[in-house]
């Protein structure tokens, strides 16, 4: 027996062998210095080589030159980081909140999907919710925005990027740009090499005169890089002839052989700041293109799709297959199952029939004829009664089973739709039904039950309204073509889509958004128009030249938009190593250092602070994941 015998080398078994490959042939040649002769390293002990150049870096400062826009931009990301802060920290506080006590409660959920630690990771291929081809181009997209908005506000500040570069697993995953991270953070005792401390045996007078000294030149030290700052605004603003350019290139080759001095506070948020606030710019545009034309190019085909085809069946030897989605019959346009059940009840054994369905985006028309129904057939129809409709007050029960309204007998869907298009608002109709095991309610001589059921208005013409759904157990049967149909809400699930832009102004619109993917607007998520979900639509307008392109740009701008808003929001975390932790600690020792005026202690606080916050943040995504199993376990 071959080791393929156990472990067959197909699917996925194939991928993992190949990465694994691919991970000991980087450790390799990483432990023999390869990679790093040829500028390569790798990220952490990950498989994941980061191939740097300094090739672009011109490119940068040109991209840098209007700095004062630049300024505008990541002052605006400041404040928008500290929003997201706020909000994501709220989140998991609530999260935390709301796990605490469903263990008080007894009412743990179990581990799933929602909670696998798979699914905490945006990694296509490993999410089970991300798709990989879109996902892995929206991770592309975002990941290259992010790190290049911090490299071209480092030139805007005048901090010195190092290299630039890709990031490879493989496959090219993103890019990176490597800021002068001493430049960029400085050192802590920057200050205190200027002005040496005092001695152990110092005056409480001499340790104040001490600290003011120190807090008059790191004072000094902000005022004069901002100056600089501004200048540099000024002299960009006159230059325009060339003797000007030539001299400012001049004045920057000395500045770059001075002595290197660390970022302000401001100058660091706002580079840090950047990459969060090109990611939600990003976001807004590519939501601002799926809401807009992308949805406005797509229109409902049907919400009718076929769910199974009989052997033998008129359906099945017409070519009629599952997933099709049925758009006409003869001259009868459908649009939802009550349309294809209404026309079947109105047609005789016999009866030639031209079906429109449609595959691929391909409408197609199949010819068949109705057959008789077999008088073994006779099983009734299933209810499920609507929330707060007629049936539901009357008493009718999820899963009785119909099989008479008044004097009409109910065998299956068709026969029920055909009756209730005969009724009226306000009339009063007899069920009778077979009820589940258990009733306790009054029964006849043949062990069913009665109902008087008054009908209500339908809302859109006057035939009487019932309240029950079509399909209980998930299909409907069609038996005079031998196949199950299943409806969809096409319509109404596009219609919600497109209103979602409008209800931004409310909390719960942006919780929406935020979970689309994964929850969707019916509990199993919206991963985009693909698949089996791609079949219910079609392009028109001015999508309609494009064909199935439409959906493509769909896609594309879905995941590119919710993966930049999702990292976006994730980086303003208050959490060491995030871009929210740096500029969360940055500003808590500013205002320590503004109650104290003493450093020392302003450092050490604030980087307790952001060291608290930072493994708050860490356990609380734990106990999230591992809450449901340790629930599971005390049980």
């Amino acid at each position: 027996m071959s080791l393929t015998d156990i472990i067959p080398l197909s699917g996925p078994n194939l991928v993992l062998a190949i990465f694994l490959l691919y991970w000991g042939l980087v450790s390799t040649l990483n432990k023999k210095g390869i990679l790093e002769k040829y500028n390569i390293s790798t990220w952490g002990p990950l498989p994941i080589l980061m191939i740097r150049t300094t090739k672009g870096l011109g490119l940068l400062d040109t991209l840098a030159k209007p700095k004062k826009y630049w300024r505008y931009f990541a002052n605006l990301g400041i404040l928008l980081m500290f929003v997201g802060m706020a909000s994501m920290f709220l989140i998991i506080l609530i999260s935390d909140l709301a796990m605490y006590t469903s263990f008080l409660n007894d009412a743990v959920p179990e581990p799933g999907k929602y909670n696998a630690p798979r699914n905490i990771f945006l990694i296509p291929g490993v999410n089970e919710f991300i798709p990989f081809t879109w996902g892995f181009i929206a991770l592309i997209v975002t990941l290259v925005v992010h790190e290049f908005s911090h490299a071209i506000l480092c030139r805007v500040e005048n901090i010195r990027v190092k290299s630039m570069g890709l990031l490879l697993a493989l496959v090219p995953i993103g890019g990176f740009a490597e800021p002068d991270e001493e430049e960029l953070f400085g050192k802590n005792e920057d200050t205190a090499e200027e002005l040496e401390e005092p001695a152990l045996t110092a005056t409480i007078e001499e340790i104040e005169a001490w600290e003011k000294r120190k807090q008059e030149l790191e004072l000094q030290k902000e005022q004069e890089q901002e100056e600089e700052s501004k200048k540099e605004e000024e002299k960009e603003e006159k230059a325009g002839t060339e003797g000007e350019r030539e001299e400012e290139k001049e004045e920057k080759e000395l500045r770059e052989e001075e002595p290197r001095k660390a970022a302000t506070r401001n100058q660091r948020a706002r580079i840090l700041a950047a990459g969060v606030m090109a990611n939600f710019v990003v976001a807004f545009i590519a939501f601002a293109l799926f809401f807009g034309p992308a949805l406005g190019g797509i229109a409902p085909l049907s919400d009718v799709m076929i769910v199974n085809v009989s052997e033998g069946s008129p359906a099945g030897l017409a070519g009629l297959e599952e997933n099709m989605v049925i758009t006409r019959i003869d001259e009868t346009n459908i649009s939802n199952a009550r349309d294809l059940l209404l026309f079947l009840s109105e047609i005789n054994p016999g009866d030639p029939l031209k079906i429109q369905a449609a595959k691929n985006g391909e409408i197609e028309t199949y010819e068949l004829k109705a057959r008789e129904i077999s008088k073994d057939y006779l099983s009734g129809f299933k209810v499920r009664p609507i929330d707060e409709g007629p049936a539901e007050a009357a008493g009718l029960q999820d899963g009785m089973l119909m099989i008479r309204i008044d004097e009409k007998e109910i065998r299956n869907e068709v026969d029920f739709v055909a009756f209730m298009a005969t009724t009226k608002a306000n009339q009063t109709v007899q069920i009778e039904l077979y009820p589940q095991e258990g009733y306790e309610g009054e029964l006849t001589e043949n062990g069913t039950v009665i109902f008087e059921v008054p009908l209500v208005s339908n809302g859109q013409n006057e035939r009487g309204f019932l309240g029950v759904n079509l399909g209980a157990a998930g299909s409907i049967q069609c038996p005079t073509l031998g196949m199950a149909i299943g409806e969809y809400p096409a319509k109404a699930y596009l219609d919600v889509l497109k209103m979602i832009p409008s209800l931004l102004d409310e909390p719960v619109a942006w919780l929406i958004l935020f979970g689309l993917p994964i929850v969707g607007l019916d509990g199993g998520g919206f991963r985009g128009f693909s698949g089996t979900f791609a079949q219910f639509y079609q392009p028109v307008g001015w999508a309609e030249p494009f064909g199935i392109g439409v959906f493509w740009l769909a896609n594309a701008m879905l995941w590119i938009g919710w993966l930049n808003f999702y990292v976006g929001l994730f980086n303003c975390l208050p959490a060491v190593p995030l871009d929210g932790g740096h500029v969360f600690r940055d500003y808590t020792y500013s205002l320590i250092y503004r109650l104290t005026g003493n450093e020392n202690t302003s450092i050490r606080l604030s980087n307790s602070i952001a060291a608290s916050f930072s493994l708050l943040i860490m356990l609380s995504f734990v106990f999230m994941i591992i809450g449901p199993f340790v629930g599971q376990w005390l049980r």
